[in-house]
């Protein structure tokens, strides 16, 4: 099983909620291998629920993944006195497995509140872990609505991709 494989199923496992955003979430969308949206890590929005936290990090730990909070690990102990203070500040942590993948564990999704995109998230499975993700219309209004420029560019360069699997979602 893949790192991230492993790491979603370690998540599902210990009750944390979660959903993939980003350029990776709209990958699952991409039926066919020519749409394949290049990426530098995998972002999944959760929560602003300092329990949740915990259950997240706590899985994350459980398949080797390390926390980071920009560039320092995140302290210790990582109880719920921590977590409240990154809830409260809206702060990404970044889960690593050392070897390449990275994985921001974040609080944020632009234009969008956690309960509305769980609601309408979809599951899709992944070497036979159930995978919750982002409606794509979600992933790609917020990332309009973000207005960075790294994702402005992602929104230009593949709007013919993204309109044809936005006309499959429907």
């Amino acid at each position: 099983m893949d790192p991230f494989s492993a790491l979603t199923r370690a998540l599902t496992e210990s009750g944390a909620r979660f959903v993939v955003i980003g350029a990776w979430g709209a990958n699952y969308y991409a039926q066919a291998g020519s749409v394949v949206f290049e990426t530098r890590d995998r972002d999944l929005f959760l929560p602003p629920d300092p329990g949740n936290l915990l259950r997240a990090w706590s899985a994350c730990e459980t398949v080797g993944f390390s926390l980071w909070a920009e560039s320092d690990p995140l302290d210790i102990p990582r109880d719920r006195w921590l977590a409240e203070q990154i809830v409260e500040r809206k702060a990404l942590v970044r889960a690593t497995d050392g070897r390449g993948l990275d994985v921001d564990l974040t609080l944020v999704m632009a234009g969008f509140d956690f309960e509305t995109v769980w609601r309408e998230r979809r599951t899709f499975v992944a070497d036979g872990v159930e995978v919750p993700v982002a409606r794509l219309r979600h992933i790609v209004e917020s990332k309009a609505a973000a207005g960075r420029v790294k994702d402005r560019l992602f929104l230009a360069t593949h709007a013919e991709a993204l309109r044809d699997l936005l006309g499959r979602e429907q």
